[in-house]
């Protein structure tokens, strides 16, 4: 989910009441990291489920797009590549968690090589299609398509975790709450992208917060690389490995990598 859509949405935020009331019944994330996690979730699974559902199904295929979009899927395609090859490439037998799968693409790829997927997304329409797009043979791999959070604990524990753009959307303190709560979750590595900060980026999210909710998408959340890296330093039995930059017109991603050691 690595651009701004030109449609127009964001949900408002859960009170603090509701934000409570819906971690308490999902038993996954403590209250005070589900306020502002939750809301973004639900706000991105309402918008890719009907707004941006059919250009992003669009995007994610052959159909010919516009030459800005043209950029994104290209921008897209490099950065899939780049997250694959960072993983082991003999994946038998090898349990990954897709953490925001959208319409396949990754997870497909991966269970060729043969990794036993989880694959993951908030927007359940968008799972539909990438079960639909998945292959009914996929040598050794095997994939387990599921709709709802990608931070459920009920999804298992796993070798790898990629989350590629499904974190784009957050701030920095719910990114990293984010990735904290994965590696409970991983033994081996967690490979994801974040929308790297600069002046034009961080001009525009300013800008977006002075439009009204209802005139709005969600906003990409620009993170300072050095500072993330200050944050995820400090998670006990992990340490930041390999990061990468992907520029493609109107997408711009960055990918880190964080391992396991010890």
């Amino acid at each position: 989910m690595a651009t701004r859509s030109p449609d127009t949405f964001e949900a408002d935020f859960l009170t603090r009441s509701q934000a409570q009331s819906k971690a308490k019944s999902r038993g996954s994330r403590p209250v005070a990291q589900a306020k502002g996690y939750a809301a973004k979730r639900e706000a991105l699974e309402t918008y890719f489920d009907s707004t941006a559902q059919r250009a992003w199904i669009d995007l994610t295929s052959d159909t010919k797009v516009s030459g800005i979009r043209a950029t994104v899927r290209a921008g897209r395609d490099e950065m899939r590549s780049t997250l694959l090859d960072w993983l082991p490439v003999d994946l038998r037998r090898t349990l990954v968690l897709d953490a925001g799968c959208g319409t396949g693409a990754l997870t497909i790829a991966a269970a060729n090589r043969g990794a036993e997927m989880t694959a993951v997304d908030v927007a359940g329409g968008l799972v539909d299609v990438a079960r639909e797009r998945a292959p009914s043979f996929t040598g050794h791999g095997r994939i387990r398509w599921k709709a709802g959070d990608m931070l459920d604990p009920a999804h298992g524990t796993f070798a790898h975790v990629v989350a590629m753009d499904s974190l784009i959307h957050y701030e920095l303190d719910d990114l990293v709450d984010a990735i904290r709560e994965l590696t409970t979750r991983c033994t081996g590595s967690i490979i994801f992208t974040f929308a790297p900060y600069s002046f034009m980026l961080g001009t525009m999210h300013k800008v977006g917060k002075a439009f009204p909710k209802s005139d709005r998408s969600p906003a990409i959340v620009p993170i300072a690389e050095d500072e993330l890296r200050e944050r995820l330093g400090v998670i006990a039995g992990w340490s930041v490995g390999r990061t990468q930059r992907v520029s493609s017109g109107f997408y711009t991603s960055q990918a880190m990598e964080l391992v396991k050691h010890g």
